[in-house]
């Protein structure tokens, strides 16, 4: 089991099943979301994802049509990322995962959209929008 809380500590969860995979989304909606060059987000199953405190303080913010984006209300951390075209799967902000020392991005996407003062600087493939090998990827 992996558990991850927001920078106050007020909302607190658990991630009961694997982490499917681990995105940089260099898109500009998620640069200006997180406030940093890029979004780093863990994808997991919906019903893998169990909320232990914090329900009453999360705030939504709709970014877009399919996009919901969640966050603490106090302390502002980002949680996760919802997206209409895969209900089944919540991306969790992976800054907030505690003890997953084998969590590790598997590539960098939206990198036609990066931020120019931004190099990337790993071999991890990039890809300018969606991944190919991932269709479910939202943008």
């Amino acid at each position: 089991m992996t558990r991850g809380s927001c920078l106050c500590g007020a909302v607190r969860f658990e991630i009961l099943g694997p982490v499917q995979r681990v995105t940089d989304c260099h898109c500009s909606m998620c640069r200006r979301a997180h406030g940093a060059a890029f979004a780093t987000f863990a994808r997991v199953a919906a019903s893998d994802l169990r909320l232990i405190s914090g329900e009453d303080v999360i705030r939504g913010y709709r970014s877009s049509a399919q996009v919901e984006r969640s966050f603490c209300g106090t302390c502002g951390s980002n949680f996760a990322f919802r997206w209409s075209g895969l209900p089944s799967a919540v991306l969790v902000a992976a800054g907030l995962i505690e003890d997953h020392p084998a969590l590790r991005p598997a590539y960098h996407i939206f990198v036609g959209s990066k931020a120019a003062w931004h190099e990337i600087t790993d071999a991890l493939p990039q890809y300018e929008a969606r991944a190919p090998h991932a269709p479910a990827d939202p943008d």
